[in-house]
């Protein structure tokens, strides 16, 4: 289906984009809050490619998709300016569409990783064509094709530093997204971080307060962890703030008290929290050079990328200044081009390994701006941190390679981006040798760790989801991953699906909502439940995950959609949790998530759960169990060939 087509006659269907107050799309319906209902052409847009049917109900008209319903949204968003960051909820307060999405598994460390990486996720690209014209520009001044001072160079400078200067500005739009708070709101308080005249405030370093509150005054130009917490905080502070506020006043009091209050608070708490630890880390590396340099050199090596992803390696950026105003070198730059060198080379072998396309395109320019410049952000949020493990093994080459490069006392003498473009800063001072060894060692053991140990694959999009294996952790073509998808079933076997929630069973015909009950999505059962821990109901792929719904994927390409209430979009996913990423591979009984029943249903929502069938891939038809109550065992569909229906496993 080429929704590129359902777009334009779905939104000329509902009256125009003038007709529309707000839109967003759950689990399987695109949900327009119209101006005038009676502008709409009901039969025009039923009649739209890609459409199911058209329901009105609660004050929307929602247009039922299927689960291709994101690209129908994407599809409308990409010829329209609707999509915005609010909607109206029920009661007629506001709630964002853009709730925090699926929550990512692991330690909290882990977690901040996946958060982080998400986040850069949408401008990947530009970041790594900003590093490649960087790494470009270096070259051409380097050969003396253009001249530092000249006005060309300053011009093409900007064109290759303002997306790192204003980096704060572009996550703040990521970060709202992520966080379901609003991206203008969020765009606002990041440009006040890096506002010239607060720069000013920094640079001047005399005594700054905030009504008598001292103020610690960091740079925030290039910084992310400062804006990520900012924008985080600020969802909280919205959401308290549509609460109290009536809706009169709300739309613009709300972000006025929320810039008012979270500007002052970042550069009170947030900001010298990322100074304190900087200068804690600038402090630690002073001592280690006094007592070792290669020992320093190697954990300088190890974690610089680390001290760049939170923002703290801004703390030995003072001490390079003055080593180099007052010495003429600084040996805090000796091991830097090993572990910038180091993230170039586990890119590299990224690049050679994976199956994803997107990934591939990506990891080519993002390799050339780390070995050439030593702008490694593409390389780190774009592919490394994404996959973890080889930002891991580059790190560990990283300290290697530092710590032979500061052994022999290898220092720079100018203030430089570290990568190999800049080794002629570092002729004078040290062992000039020791320093190409350090480099070549970091990015064969980088590269080689790589390629060896392998990484968990990041499919390009649902579709390479479903059909891209995990890279081999253990290095052998073709393993198969601990925690893969079932193998396919053997012909003529049924397919079962079991419940996803215990409860009673409620046939499909009795669920409140027509377009459920009425089998236009596909087969299915419902279920009253009465635990509030959801369950994958097959082994398969995750191939959408919103806080109420989940889509599933199984080997053999039946497609089963998990939806958790009625109308429960409408809740901005307040008290769901998710346990999966779309992507990940599960099994009969893994966690998807919990709700929390009772307040759902204290919100004035009907917390029943349908199971439908959306595409049965030619299984067979489907029948559903005779048991009136369901545990998390028990098998709630069959299709395919007659069988009894038993408990699974």
């Amino acid at each position: 289906m080429d929704y590129g087509k359902t777009a334009p006659a779905v939104l000329e269907g509902v009256g125009g984009e003038s007709n529309v107050e707000s839109l967003g799309h759950c689990a399987t319906r695109l949900r327009f809050v119209l101006k005038d209902a009676s502008k709409a052409d009901r039969a025009a847009v039923e009649a739209a490619p890609g459409v199911i049917t058209v329901v009105e109900s609660g004050g929307q008209f929602q247009v039922v998709i299927g689960n291709d319903v994101a690209k129908a949204y994407a599809g409308i968003t990409r010829i329209s300016g609707l999509g915005a960051d609010r909607a109206p909820a029920k009661g007629g307060k506001a709630s964002r569409s853009g709730s925090a999405g699926s929550v990512p598994r692991g330690n909290p460390l882990t977690r901040l990783v996946d958060v982080i990486s998400s986040i850069f996720t949408p401008f990947l690209w530009t970041l790594a064509g900003a590093g490649l014209l960087k790494a470009t520009i270096v070259l051409v001044t380097k050969l003396g094709l253009v001249a530092e001072t000249s006005q060309e160079f300053t011009v093409l400078n900007a064109a290759g530093d303002g997306v790192f200067f204003f980096l704060p500005v572009l996550l703040a739009v990521t970060a709202a997204k992520r966080f379901g708070s609003n991206q203008w709101t969020a765009m606002a308080i990041a440009g006040s971080l890096v506002y010239p005249a607060i720069g000013a405030l920094n640079e001047a370093g005399d005594p700054v307060s905030f009504f008598g509150i001292p103020m610690v005054m960091v740079a925030y130009a290039s910084s992310v962890i400062p804006v990520i917490l900012a924008v985080y905080v600020q969802s909280f502070v919205e959401r308290g703030l549509d609460k109290a506020l009536p809706s009169s006043i709300r739309n613009f009091i709300t972000p006025m008290l929320t810039i008012a209050v979270m500007v002052p608070l970042t550069l009170l708490t947030i900001g010298p929290a990322s100074d304190w630890a900087g200068q804690g880390a600038s402090s630690l590396i002073g001592w280690l050079f006094g007592l070792s340099p290669a020992v320093a050199g190697a954990v300088l090596g190890g974690t610089w990328q680390i001290m760049v992803v939170f923002g703290i390696h801004w703390g030995l950026v003072p001490m390079m200044a003055n080593d180099l105003a007052v010495q003429g070198h600084s040996l805090l730059y000796g091991p830097l081009v090993a572990a910038s060198a180091a993230q170039g080379a586990a890119v590299l072998a990224v690049m050679l390994r994976t199956r994803s396309k997107s990934l591939k395109k990506l990891a080519g320019p993002a390799a050339v701006s780390s070995f050439l410049a030593g702008i490694t952000e593409p390389a780190v949020y774009g592919v490394n941190l994404r996959l973890k493990k080889p930002f891991v093994y580059a790190c560990i080459a990283g300290a290697v390679g530092g710590g032979i490069a500061s052994a022999g006392g290898s220092a720079s003498t100018a203030y430089i981006m570290p990568g190999l473009l800049s080794l002629s800063a570092y002729l004078e001072v040290g062992s000039f040798a020791l320093q190409l060894i350090g480099v070549g060692v970091a990015v064969a053991l980088s590269f080689g760790l790589t390629m060896a140990l392998g990484f968990k694959d990041i499919p390009e999009d649902t579709a390479e989801a479903a059909e891209a294996p995990e890279v081999p952790e253990t290095g052998a073509a073709g393993a198969d991953s601990a925690d893969g998808a079932a193998s396919e079933r053997p012909a003529g076997e049924a397919f079962e699906v079991a419940t996803p929630v215990e409860g009673r069973v409620l046939a499909l015909a009795d669920v409140p909502d027509p377009v459920f009950a009425s089998g236009t999505l596909g087969d299915g059962a419902a279920v009253a439940p009465t635990s509030g821990e959801v369950h994958s109901p097959i082994d398969g792929t995750v191939v959408s995950v919103l806080p109420h719904a989940y889509g599933l994927r199984s080997p053999e390409g039946v497609e089963v959609l998990v939806h958790i209430g009625i109308d429960t979009v409408r809740l901005g996913g307040e008290h769901f949790t998710t346990a999966v990423r779309q992507g990940d591979h599960v099994r009969i009984g893994d966690p998807l998530g919990e709700v929390d029943l009772a307040a759902v249903e204290a919100a004035g929502y009907d917390t029943t759960t349908m199971v439908i069938i959306l595409d049965t891939a030619g299984t067979g038809v489907v029948r559903t169990t005779g048991h009136a109550e369901v545990e998390h065992s028990t098998v709630l569909l069959s299709l395919g060939p007659e069988r009894e229906l038993t408990p699974v496993g």
